[in-house]
């Protein structure tokens, strides 16, 4: 079985996201959806609600499991057997960073690859910062994240 991570901080999970997701679905039997643990940062939802969110929003894709992981990305991914790492490309300011890491990744795990994925150019403008952004103005949502987490962003700015 070929199986993927795609790790992030999903804090909200967006279409964006979700899209870059049914993609590494065609490429591998199973994804796993890494949800970052980093005690450093403070999300504006913890990392079960993270969890909980993404749990139902990919609920009905199949060979999908959540999972959470803190420490260094390539360990998590040989504890899982992963054959790679799936990140997401908005735009060419993501490609500097993603690539530097890519490399560290290759030099601390030579086994694991990194594969790039962008998604559909309509979520390439999108960010979970700029949601929470919105959410927290009282903007309408819904055309980037998925009714659960709307509802859940409603929710934790008293909207």
């Amino acid at each position: 079985m070929k199986r993927a991570i795609y790790p992030g901080s999903f804090d909200p999970v967006t279409f964006g996201h979700l899209d870059v997701v049914k993609r590494a679905l065609k490429l591998f039997d199973e994804v796993i959806v890494a949800v970052a643990v980093n005690e450093q940062k403070q999300g504006l939802f913890t990392v079960d609600e993270r969890i909980q969110l993404l749990e139902l929003a990919t609920r009905e894709m199949g060979n999908v499991r959540v999972a959470h992981f803190s420490g260094l990305l390539v360990n998590f991914a040989r504890d899982q057997q992963a054959a790679a790492l799936i990140r997401g490309l908005r735009a060419i300011s993501d490609f500097e960073f993603e690539f530097q890491m890519a490399l560290m990744n290759r030099k601390l795990e030579p086994s694991i690859e990194t594969l790039f994925l962008m998604p559909k150019e309509e979520y390439t403008y999108l960010s979970s910062r700029i949601v929470k952004e919105i959410a927290a103005l009282g903007g309408n949502v819904e055309a980037f994240v998925g009714p659960t987490v709307a509802h859940a962003l409603r929710a934790k700015f008293g909207h």
